[in-house]
């Protein structure tokens, strides 16, 4: 469902919280390197996080991107926004050009409500939460 555009920003903002004082610059290569991504593609997608005031980030040298307070409280979906678009979670999951309750296409009812959860949970989870969710300490439904 997701790009791997969308799966390498969210594995990087993980990171940058898991590994990162806030307001410490972590250069994309270093990320890029621990995560094993391709170093070119992840600075892509960092710099599209950074305008969008997901992330933060300082040029220069000893710069790098960093999380502020205000990061952290961004959630999720902000992050799936920036890097699929807004309408992620109305596309078909078929693909299909026109498709809702009106129009629906085979698979529509079995997903929409499993696609409306996880969007839910998007909007719910703040990038702070993000290292506790494989830890099953999350609590939000």
């Amino acid at each position: 469902m997701l790009s791997n555009e969308c799966k390498y920003g969210l594995r990087a903002v993980t990171f940058l919280v898991e590994m990162n004082p806030l307001e410490k610059y972590v250069g994309s290569k270093e990320i890029a390197e621990h995560l094993e991504i391709p170093a070119p593609f992840l600075a892509k997608i960092l710099q599209k996080l950074s305008k969008e005031n997901v992330i933060s980030s300082a040029k220069g040298p000893g710069g790098g991107f960093y999380l502020t307070e205000q990061n952290l409280n961004n959630t999720i979906m902000d992050i799936v926004n920036c890097l699929e678009g807004k309408d992620i979670f109305e596309k078909c999951f078929l693909g299909l050009p026109i498709c809702n309750d009106k129009n629906p296409c085979a698979l529509h009812y079995l997903v929409v409500n499993y696609r409306n959860a996880i969007r839910d949970k998007f909007n719910a989870i703040t990038i702070v939460d993000l290292p506790n969710l494989n830890k099953g300490t999350d609590q939000r439904s």
